[in-house]
């Protein structure tokens, strides 16, 4: 069987061998039989990806390397935008992990998303294991990434934001401008070409929200309560101190309440010197007059009232210094 594609950048939109897969009908039609294909399976070849479509294993392989996404992940991906047909790209959660995007929960292994524009000849269900969405796909909001023709990381979050809760979308979002893969300004583009679609108010809602400061999903989901429990926004990543006594640089800081919020990761003390340091860097913030509040990803997701009467109770602290 000859060369059928990989999953390197590059390439264009749309074709059937996206990712280097092909289907039945295209292994036939390049003169290999089902008989062939059927040993090419068994003898680890070419590996069957769901019902009629296949990829080589080098490519898999390959995917799976050290430093990439999920290769067989991808491989579904592929899979499903080959059955669905010319135009169809990956959208949604599976464009958001494709780009190496912060999502917010578990997303079900075996699903994939997928959007393709309305009319045209492509496959009117995504069949099982994908969901699939119809709604316009400007030139501009496409791209390739590995091979795969996946929706522009700027509709990308907005699709998110449209179609998944508040909190998910700031995660999202948050993690696309951290990383500087995509702008406020081109978040606003996006928004403005997608007007009048379902869920837009939220997503407009969103991309105001949205802070690449925020350095993980903890701080993104903490923001976000604070919000909703009416605490005024913080500085993020700031640095706490003066010239002649720099202490360290806070999560977040509510700097006319002398107050400071530390989210705790789960790996954040997992490290005893660096355990150590940070109850030093506390005490030298106590002695500076500041107010310190820790909380981890369970306090603040299960009890966030909890965390914000405590922060509350520091501005009362602080204020009174």
């Amino acid at each position: 069987m000859g060369s059928v594609g990989g999953w390197g950048d590059g390439g264009g939109v749309g074709g059937s061998r996206v990712g280097g897969v092909v289907t039945t009908a295209e292994l036939v039609a390049a003169g290999t039989s089902p008989g062939q294909i059927r040993r090419l399976v068994r003898r680890g070849a070419l590996v069957r990806l769901s019902h009629g479509t296949y990829a080589p294993a080098a490519l898999t392989r390959a995917a799976e390397a050290p430093g990439r996404t999920d290769g067989h992940g991808l491989a579904r991906v592929a899979a499903a935008l080959a059955a669905i047909g010319p135009g169809a790209v990956a959208s949604h959660h599976s464009a958001a992990l494709i780009h190496g995007l912060d999502l917010l929960g578990q997303v079900p292994a075996q699903l994939v998303a997928v959007t393709r524009p309305p009319g045209g000849t492509s496959s009117r269900t995504g069949g099982p294991g994908v969901r699939l969405h119809v709604a316009a796909l400007p030139a501009g909001h496409l791209t390739v990434r590995r091979g795969v023709p996946v929706t522009s990381l700027a509709r990308t979050v907005v699709d998110l934001a449209r179609a998944s809760s508040f909190p998910a979308g700031v995660v999202a979002a948050d993690s696309a401008l951290r990383t500087r893969q995509v702008s406020k300004a081109e978040l606003d583009l996006c928004l403005t070409h997608c007007a009048g679609w379902p869920g837009i108010r939220e997503a407009r809602r969103v991309a105001a929200f949205a802070d690449g400061s925020s350095e993980s999903v903890l701080e993104s989901i903490s923001r976000v309560m604070f919000h909703d429990h009416g605490l005024p926004p913080p500085d993020l990543q700031a640095w706490v101190g003066d010239e002649d006594n720099v202490i360290g640089r806070a999560d977040f800081l509510w700097r006319t309440y002398r107050t400071v919020g530390e989210a705790d990761g789960a790996v954040k003390y997992a490290d005893p010197a660096r355990a150590m340091a940070q109850l030093d860097r506390d005490a030298r913030l106590r002695e500076a007059g500041f107010e310190v509040v820790h909380f981890t990803w369970q306090q603040i997701t299960r009890a966030p009232g909890q965390v914000v009467a405590s922060i509350k109770a520091a501005f009362r602290r602080g204020s009174a210094r």
